[in-house]
């Protein structure tokens, strides 16, 4: 890995977060409108156990659904890839769910699944985390060409072979592509969630008290939790794809 490619974002965001303080105290803008880096960094600093709490909680919710929604999304396309009739029934329901707005539908979860309760979270991360994979996934399954497939019928090789050696390879890029789309999306999800109700802790709810009460750098600490959590999950899914494509490398002959 070469140093700039680390070196120049941290260049960037120091500079982006010192052009933001002197934005801020020469124009004497007001902190419900924007609070300086400072501000918000002080409320970090008397607040980060609490900040952690809520990123767990958040991060519970998200992690259960990106693991759920990956799951279904990877299964559904298996199945919509291997039967022609499967993929046209489900292109309507999944076209439906992709535009399913979370503000309208964390609600109705709320009312079906209670609001004691993370259920409603979750099953909204899941979702928002499900489509993207499947599509991808089924897009992946179909780069697998014809003449793979019949080789190695050819050589006698059962569906299930079929699948580890041919399908599996050609569709796992895409997968992998369809889940870090998808592992920023279900924190984005589960903190939208939360401003809706459900149990205190999380960081959404954290953000919408802190704003109520008028106090905005402390909201802008649990933003900033917020950031760090998807950034959190993105570089995790990321490893994991490089491990995974650093162990599995097809073999030569």
């Amino acid at each position: 890995m070469r140093w700039s490619t680390v070196l120049a974002p941290l260049v960037v965001g120091v500079l982006a977060i010192a052009a933001w303080e002197w934005l801020v105290d020469s124009l004497e803008i007001e902190p419900f409108v924007l609070p300086a880096p400072s501000a918000i960094w002080d409320q970090i600093t008397l607040n980060f156990d609490s900040i952690v709490k809520g990123a767990t909680v958040t991060g519970r919710n998200a992690l259960i659904g990106t693991l759920a929604g990956a799951v279904i999304g990877v299964a559904g396309a298996m199945l919509a890839g291997t039967f022609r009739f499967l993929d046209q029934m489900a292109a309507p329901v999944v076209a439906a769910l992709a535009v399913i707005p979370i503000v309208a539908l964390a609600p109705v979860l709320y009312s079906m699944y209670g609001a004691a309760v993370d259920t409603g979270r979750i099953i909204v991360a899941g979702l928002s985390v499900s489509i993207p994979v499947y599509l991808n996934t089924l897009r992946g399954l179909r780069q697998v060409k014809a003449v793979h497939r019949d080789l190695m019928t050819a050589y006698a090789a059962g569906p299930l072979q079929v699948i580890r050696s041919v399908t599996l390879p050609t569709a796992t890029p895409y997968v992998f592509t369809g889940l870090r789309v998808a592992s920023s999306l279900a924190v984005i999800a589960a903190l939208i969630a939360e401003y809706f109700g459900g149990p205190i802790g999380g960081l959404g709810k954290s953000i919408t008290s802190s704003a109520a009460s008028s106090n905005y750098p402390l909201a802008w600490a649990y933003v900033s939790g917020a950031i760090v959590l998807g950034l959190l999950f993105y570089v995790v899914t990321l490893l994991v794809e490089l491990w995974f494509s650093r162990h599995h490398r097809p073999t030569a002959g």
